[in-house]
């Protein structure tokens, strides 16, 4: 087997995560970064480029002095968790969920920051940060779709930014890549962490899972009851007809109609002297 290179493997993981699917329209920013259009309309995304595009990313990240000065961001579902776990492996700030307008650019506000660099999961979604962004000169780096707007944008990284499996590689090669260059993470040591942590996880998907766990227990322990049950059943029934079952092996003594307090009808030896062994054979003198 050809053993394939980190690029080959990075960009066949992006494949299986549909990180190459865009959309039907596209902006006339990203026509550079297209490969082709299918039959139905959906534009595929070339992930050679996009794996170039990721390796610069982390370049610029790298060469943030303080990985504290890095904030990503995402104000969807799918990429909340994406970015909470980027910022935990890397050391940057992470702003998960709705942004607050005047984070960059308010000093009065409690929460104002001053980073470095800026990266979004969403240019339409996160629109508001990336226009406070022009005010301050922040560089922005941003996960463009085929539809994406550019403006304000320094380093587009062309992929899918909609689906939950797409957005999670995306931030797991990114992060990789920036520990990997920072020299925490080589060949040698590889990366023991899996793609599948930064992946999206809907709270109702893990309690109905939570739910059949439970209800598979406790089918398990009322299965368990039950042939416990069955085998008690089993000897009382073989108690029951003890007395049948003896009565036809033969005894002599079977019992009156199953009920052992009676005693036995005479058989054999005693029904033939007429019930009682010494008056058969008394004298008939006496």
């Amino acid at each position: 087997m050809v053993q394939m290179s980190q690029k080959e493997q990075d960009i066949q993981m992006m494949l299986a995560a549909g990180c190459h699917l865009g959309t039907k329209n596209v902006n006339f920013q990203m026509e550079r970064y297209i490969y082709k259009r299918r039959n139905d309309g959906i534009h595929i995304i070339n992930l050679g480029k996009t794996w170039d595009k990721l390796m610069m990313a982390a370049r610029i990240i790298v060469a943030t002095e303080n990985p504290a000065d890095v904030i990503c961001q995402s104000a969807r579902p799918y990429g909340q968790r994406a970015v909470l776990k980027f910022a935990q492996y890397t050391g940057a700030k992470a702003i998960a969920g709705r942004h607050m307008p005047g984070t960059y650019t308010n000093q009065v506000d409690a929460q104002f920051r001053e980073p470095r660099v800026v990266i979004m999961t969403d240019p339409r979604t996160d629109s508001q940060p990336i226009s406070e962004t022009a005010y301050v000169n922040l560089p922005v780096i941003a996960f463009c779709d085929t539809d994406s707007p550019l403006q304000y944008v320094d380093v587009a990284i062309p992929a899918n930014n909609k689906a939950k499996h797409s957005i999670g590689c995306l931030y797991y090669l990114l992060a990789r890549m920036v520990l990997q260059m920072r020299g925490s993470v080589s060949l040698q040591n590889p990366w023991d962490v899996m793609v599948d942590l930064f992946f999206y996880r809907d709270p109702e998907e893990l309690e109905a899972k939570e739910e059949e766990q439970k209800a598979a227990k406790a089918a398990a322990a009322a299965g368990a009851g039950q042939e416990g049950a069955g085998y008690d059943a089993s000897a009382g029934y073989a108690q029951d007809t003890w007395d049948e079952q003896q009565g036809g092996q033969g005894g002599q003594y079977a019992p009156v109609n199953g009920n052992w307090d009676q005693a036995p009808a005479p058989s054999g030896w005693d029904q033939q002297q007429g019930g009682d062994f010494g008056a058969g054979y008394a004298p008939s003198g006496y």
